[in-house]
């Protein structure tokens, strides 16, 4: 059934708006994959804060016209059946949420990704991107870096407190 021209209008604006305001949108292949396997995509990037959208690829070439950003970016890759997934939040979950359904679902295959600055990623770059760690993974370890000193003179003061407290205790008891 044809989408009416209102509802292609209505789509490209909510394409327009979740690219804008998008921090990487990363697009696959996701011929082969029935629709249960697509709805248990959506939950897991639900769960992700990543949004799975299916549309014609012509809609988002004009809603990528329409924005500054993405005006002269090579649209050539945007061929086939694809999902997008997009997330305003994380860099890198779009990319580890397609890696990781793609290890049980090897019919998913990324084609590519636009990051929020406007450029174009190609299928290698969006693996490379998926392999790195989230952004609360990161800020975690730099924490526990920037906690590891302190932790250290911690142990050590109480670790010497312990022993003069043991030689207390000895010289009381004799």
């Amino acid at each position: 059934m044809a989408i009416t021209r209102d509802k292609k209008n209505t789509l490209v604006a909510e394409l327009r708006e979740a690219l804008s305001s998008s921090k990487l949108a990363v697009f696959a292949h996701y011929q082969g994959l029935n629709v249960a396997d697509v709805q248990e995509l959506r939950r897991s990037a639900r769960e992700a804060g990543v949004t799975i959208t299916v549309v014609k690829n012509r809609l988002v070439r004009v809603a990528l016209e329409s924005l500054d950003d993405y005006k002269d970016i090579d649209t050539s890759a945007l061929t086939g059946q694809l999902l997008y997934a997009i997330s305003n939040s994380d860099e890198v979950a779009p990319a580890q949420v397609l890696n990781t359904f793609a290890k049980t679902h090897p019919q998913l295959v990324f084609a590519g990704a636009f990051s929020g600055a406007g450029t174009l990623l190609s299928a290698d770059d969006v693996k490379a991107l998926a392999g790195l760690p989230s952004k609360h993974q990161l800020i975690a370890e730099v924490v526990a870096q920037l906690l590891s000193p302190v932790h250290d003179i911690t142990n050590a003061l109480s670790g010497n407190l312990h022993n003069l407290l043991d030689g207390v205790s000895a010289k009381a008891t004799n």
